[in-house]
């Protein structure tokens, strides 16, 4: 025999459950939303993309360029033997006086992105300069042929929500990195190997870098690139990991 039950409240009761109902839609509402994936939303606030999709095993290998010529030869190289497409961020300064090598970063499939013209923190200037700086970098990254270029990484990852608004407003998307093994200090290739082998997971965005400075991050990609690969990862483009239906953009301060 079936039983049902029913609850009888009073008046008061009932808009007391109807308010506590309607507090947890609420709160529902808001979390969905506030998880919900998106990228680069201008309806809300401001964004940089700081890492994709937790739940896809994707991620995105950077470099960061402002001078050199030698090193970033060796980093190619590597990236060739291991079959992975990785993220390059240069300067428009660096591009400039160095357009045979940004065209063999690119012949070897790998995606372009800026740096601003010039290597200098942007919370050290005004709004009007650093936008100046970013309508000098689009002028001459179109000029070496890569007119579609919309990512920028400002100088030394510093930034605000002005600056990523005036960004956007440029038709450009700010990308940020979530792992960051400070590879530009020399630390040691097992220090770098082990820091990004621990530390990254599913959507990471990894900073590394392939000016002159470094020395031994070359040495550390052949343990790095095999080893996130045995763990199921796999290597994609910034853009590629803002395609992903799922990905999810962060705000940073």
């Amino acid at each position: 025999m079936e039983h049902f039950y029913t609850l009888r409240l009073n008046k008061g009761k009932r808009w007391m459950v109807v308010i506590l109902l309607a507090l947890f839609t609420a709160l529902i509402l808001w979390f969905e939303r506030d998880g919900a994936f998106s990228v680069f939303s201008a309806e809300e606030e401001p964004t940089a993309l700081t890492k994709g999709n937790k739940d896809e095993a994707n991620i995105a290998l950077t470099f960061n360029i402002s001078w050199g010529e030698e090193k970033v030869f060796d980093i190619l190289k590597r990236l060739k033997q291991e079959n992975v497409q990785a993220t390059f961020f240069v300067s428009g300064e660096w591009a400039e006086r160095h357009p045979e090598i940004v065209k063999k970063i690119t012949d070897g499939e790998h995606e372009l992105g800026m740096l601003g013209y010039r290597y200098k923190s942007y919370l050290e200037q005004e709004t009007d300069q650093v936008k100046k700086d970013l309508l000098h970098a689009k002028e001459v990254f179109g000029k070496l042929g890569y007119k579609d270029i919309n990512l920028v990484r400002p100088p030394s990852g510093q930034f605000n929500e002005e600056i990523i608004t005036l960004a956007e407003n440029l038709g450009l998307h700010v990308i940020h990195w979530n792992v960051n093994p400070n590879d530009w200090k020399n630390p040691g290739t097992d220090a770098i190997t082990d820091f990004v082998m621990k530390e990254t997971s599913n959507g990471d965005i990894i900073l590394m870098h392939a000016s002159d400075s470094i020395k031994q991050t070359n040495e550390a990609l052949k343990t790095i690139l095999p080893g996130l690969k045995n763990k199921g990862f796999q290597f994609v483009t910034i853009s590629e990991l803002i395609n992903q239906a799922h990905a999810k953009s962060e705000l940073v301060e």
